[in-house]
């Protein structure tokens, strides 16, 4: 959840490091601080709150070529000075960086003070400082002999005024990337901070250590076994990570799905055999025929992409199609079937409870693929298989572009699996259509931002709102509800529509309005039907929907109406009014469009 920037090189640091914490302000965070070796010793500085705090309390002289940084964001103490990162051992020589939770930190701390070693702050990071503290020894290998004590998770950088010319780095669970330079070597836990100075990187894997210096770098394990890694492309341009003119990340990303979603069909859509074509899947034809049911898991928005694909799954390849939440999924023993495929769903690749749903179905024999944004994140690497979604960077703590990327890579997966079983050539015909609409009418529907902006205002000083939806159009609900609550705070609940009637009901009012997500499809006339019910108890009803039902306009207060592609799809095109009608309410209100309270984007603790 937390950031972390490390360098050693020719450069001085300082300017460097403060502008890669910048670049890591979108994964959440409530303090900040630094760390550079000096030719008069280890400098530290850090701060509770914004970054620009931090930058205004720096020395304008504090010269040197090695330091760390780091972004908190709490878990073990408050967001205050002394708990902000970096942290020290006893005589102020070390200083370490930390994402994670270290789980027995009670334990060592009480052992270490029962030592003599002195604590100052009350996270479980200073624990790992002053263990280091007490080995001996080259600066990886005490690192090494540290860890070697620790449970939990962690993404570590490490400096020691001992070693000037040295910088630590170590993985379990939490992202750790080496950046290689010329003559300059970067650590950090997010490409974005390392995109602007070099497009060589390397991603650690779990159990790894690294020893950085200008001139190169050498991994190993824990057990001091030498590692080979190769760097590979980055593969994304500094560009992406920019705002342009747009007044939040959120907006410039819900504006960017059109080529988002183009770069997500690019090359996939097999017009000769009326199929997608999915080169990543590592699975063949003759496998997919044996597989006899499908589970997707996913936390958050994931989780809501992957209830929609699982809908359009079913529907498609008439295979038994779920979703259920990642973490749940873990902790309740679940039967892993040797016929299932397993789909892991992830924006960033390294959310701790999907990782850790992966390594328990790969635990029990299963099949796991992953469905992610992030090239080279960990589940990626370790599903082996999977898809791409190709959303490029996504800075916005909430998820828009990468959500219907999401259900369009997985639109992709249906259509190539069903039509390796029974799906007709005609209809895989109609869906490559329908698919190959999609950026372009989502472009028709950002065109009515204004009109949706002045419902957003209307109603953004309601408490509460329901969302409701049918079938493959819950799961957009469900997402719709999630942006609000997300980024304007005001509670929003979603409910299958035919659900209203069994207790929510009881709480329409004229004060509580509901977004209903009406695709005309098969159900919508029992979707009208609970517009009714909702009508006659004063409820405000905000529709979207496709144009041409009379009664459906009359009840609705507002309608957003949005062009169709069919096919199933169209609820796709619906979830693009609701992330809009979210961040105009947001804005209405005064929010932080980009970083919400309490939030980060890449949740890597358990």
């Amino acid at each position: 959840m937390c950031g972390i920037i490390g360098y050693v090189g020719p450069q001085t640091v300082v300017p460097l490091l403060v502008s890669g914490l910048y670049r890591l302000e979108y994964r959440g965070y409530d303090s900040s601080g630094v760390a550079v070796l000096t030719s008069s010793g280890l400098r530290v500085h850090r701060r509770a709150g914004k970054i620009k705090v931090l930058e205004a309390s720096l020395p304008k002289k504090m010269k040197g070529n090695v330091g760390i940084a780091h972004t908190r964001w709490a878990t073990h103490g408050a967001p205050t000075d002394a708990n902000a990162h970096p942290h020290l051992d006893c005589k102020q020589e070390l200083a370490v960086v930390h994402n994670g939770i270290i789980e027995n930190a009670t334990e060592l701390r009480a052992e270490l003070e029962a030592r003599g070693h002195k604590f100052t702050s009350e996270t479980d990071t200073e624990v790992l400082a002053h263990l280091i503290e007490d080995t001996e020894g080259a600066l990886d290998a005490r690192v090494r002999a540290a860890l070697a004590r620790v449970e939990g998770t962690y993404g570590i950088a490490v400096i020691d005024q001992k070693n000037p010319s040295q910088l630590v780095a170590a993985r379990r669970g939490s992202p750790v990337i080496l950046g290689v330079g010329e003559r300059e070597m970067f650590v950090a836990s997010d490409l974005a901070a390392l995109v602007r100075h070099t497009s060589q990187v390397i991603h650690l894997d779990d159990g790894e250590v690294a020893l950085l210096e200008a001139r190169g770098f050498h991994t190993t394990t824990l057990d001091a076994r030498p590692t080979q890694h190769e760097p590979q492309l980055a593969g994304v341009a500094h560009q992406s990570y920019e705002r342009g003119d747009f007044p939040s990340f959120m907006l410039k990303e819900i504006h960017e799905q059109p080529e988002a979603c183009a770069r997500t069909l690019k090359g996939r859509l097999d017009s000769e055999f009326d199929t997608a074509h999915l080169g990543g899947l590592e699975i063949s034809a003759r496998e997919l025929l044996d597989i006899r049911r499908i589970k997707l898991l996913g936390c958050g928005s994931a989780y809501y992409a992957g209830l929609a694909g699982a809908h359009l799954l079913e529907e498609l390849t008439r295979v038994p199609a779920d979703a259920e939440p990642a973490a749940e999924f873990r902790y309740r023993n679940p039967v892993v079937e040797r016929d299932a495929l397993y789909l892991a769903v992830s924006q960033s690749g390294e959310t701790f409870d999907t990782l850790a749903a992966v390594r328990e179905v790969r635990r029990k024999g299963g099949r796991v693929l992953g469905v992610v944004n992030a090239v080279g994140s960990t589940i990626a690497r370790e599903c082996g298989g999977g898809i791409y979604v190709h959303a490029g960077p996504e800075i916005s703590v909430t998820s828009t572009k990468t959500f219907t990327c999401t259900v369009i890579a997985l639109a992709l997966l249906a259509l190539h699996l069903g039509r390796i079983r029974d799906l007709s050539p005609a209809r895989g015909r109609r869906l490559i259509r329908a698919l190959s609409a999609l950026p372009e009418r989502i472009a028709d529907v950002l065109a009515q931002s204004e009109k949706i902006r002045a419902i957003a205002e209307k109603y953004a000083g309601a408490r509460s709102a329901f969302f409701i939806g049918r079938a493959g159009a819950y799961p957009i609900a469900l997402e719709g509800a999630q942006k609000l609550k997300e980024i304007s705070y005001i509670h929003a609940e979603a409910y299958p529509s035919s659900e209203l009637k069994h207790g929510p009901l009881a709480l329409i009012s004229p004060e509580l309005p509901t977004i209903a997500v009406v695709p005309h499809d098969d159900l919508l006339e029992k979707a009208v039907a609970t517009l009714e019910e909702i009508r006659a108890r004063s409820g405000p009803i905000i529709a979207v929907t496709h144009a041409g039902h009379a009664r459906l306009t009359e009840l609705a207060d507002e309608v957003i109406e949005v062009p169709t592609v069919g096919e199933g799809l169209d609820p796709i095109l619906m979830a693009i009014p609701l992330q809009l009608f979210a961040y105009h309410a947001a804005v209405a209100l005064g929010r932080d469009i980009d970083q919400p309270r309490n939030l980060a984007k890449s949740v890597t603790v358990e």
